[in-house]
């Protein structure tokens, strides 16, 4: 048996009362009906029940794991969640591509590069830290829309990072949401199946990432393994507790001695410490303040420490300023090795 979804990105009285709160509209009519032209003028005849035809859209750790859920319940033929699985990829500098797609490729999944989302036919599109806005075209595209697996407790931490402000802010407890993408806004629609976790003392943001992917993968086949039912009570995201989990600049990374408390400082390198292992100063409080590049110069730089044979042309950050009988020292420590 088929059955009709009608869409609609309105919005009804939750209850009836003309004072309550809205909530999405999604009508789930049984049987194969006419097209009768809802308001945004598609109604698609699509499957009441698995096996679904899936187009996944993500980049990063936290993606893989619900990509790889994904594929396992494909390769599970017992089951019959799902029929056929593709994936959609942004470009990377890497020449492998980020880990959704490394993944996609070992496991001989058809990969897409946006804005190429393939030419198939699907039944649900599912997103797990893609990144980009889709439009309302390419919702509509599929019968039943496209899932979000957001590693927050929506609507806390709206945006790109959450894992990361989770941390970073102190939050004792997080969890991963599982709601319906809406048009010209991120992380905004109904939402479908909601769980909590504490957030383990002293984890760094990679670390609760792997607790988060793992809670959001299993969550995900969940609700598809009743998405008409699962779509049909979704619920609206409340409109109190909305914070935002802005990506991260350089300027985060800084630490200000001056008014920051030692939590704080050791939230940040637990939030952001293992981006590239480097956490920014602009200064340094010691007999005096001194900026950055003198905190190096005087302190880190390995010339300064006793005996060393560090040469000028391994400073990394190409910042060392030598005094005048330092420079005269080297030169001629490099004259004798000519010499040599």
């Amino acid at each position: 048996m088929r059955v009709l979804v009608r869409r609609c990105w309105g919005c009804r009285p939750a209850g009836g009362g003309p004072d309550a709160r809205p909530s999405p509209q999604w009508r789930v009519l049984a049987g194969v009906c006419a097209s009768s032209g809802g308001e945004d003028g598609r109604d698609v005849r699509v499957r009441e029940k698995p096996p679904w035809r899936v187009l996944f859209f993500g980049t990063d750790q936290f993606a893989r794991e619900a990509l790889r859920a994904l594929h396992a319940a494909r390769e599970n033929k017992e089951e019959e969640l799902i029929e056929k699985l593709e994936v959609v990829t942004v470009p990377s500098p890497s020449p492998k591509g980020p880990p959704v797609k490394q993944y996609a490729v070992q496991s001989q999944l058809p990969v897409y590069e946006w804005p190429d989302v393939g030419s198939g036919d699907y039944d649900v599109g599912v997103v797990a830290s893609f990144g980009r806005l889709l439009s309302e075209a390419l919702i509509l595209k599929f019968p039943y829309g496209i899932l979000n697996v957001h590693p927050s407790c929506l609507p806390r931490w709206r945006g790109p990072a959450p894992i990361i402000h989770t941390v970073l802010h102190g939050d004792t407890v997080t969890g991963v949401t599982i709601m319906q993408i809406r048009p010209k806004r991120f992380d905004v629609g109904p939402i479908l199946k909601q769980e909590t976790v504490p957030v383990p003392p002293k984890s760094t943001a990679k670390e609760l990432e792997a607790v988060l992917s793992r809670l959001g993968a299993n969550m995900l086949i969940s609700v598809l393994k009743n998405l008409p039912e699962s779509l049909s009570n979704g619920r609206p995201q409340p409109t109190e507790g909305v914070t935002h989990a802005p990506k991260i600049s350089a300027g985060t990374s800084c630490i200000n001695w001056e008014e920051q408390t030692s939590e704080q400082i050791f939230r940040l390198y637990r939030a952001i410490g293992n981006i590239d292992g480097w956490i920014g100063v602009r200064s340094v409080m010691l007999k005096k303040t001194l900026t950055a590049t003198d905190f190096y110069n005087g302190y880190l730089h390995p010339w300064y420490q006793k005996d060393s044979q560090a040469q000028p042309n391994q400073c990394r950050f190409q910042t060392l300023r030598l005094p005048a009988k330092k420079k005269q020292e080297n030169k001629i420590v490099a004259m004798q090795q000519c010499i040599k």
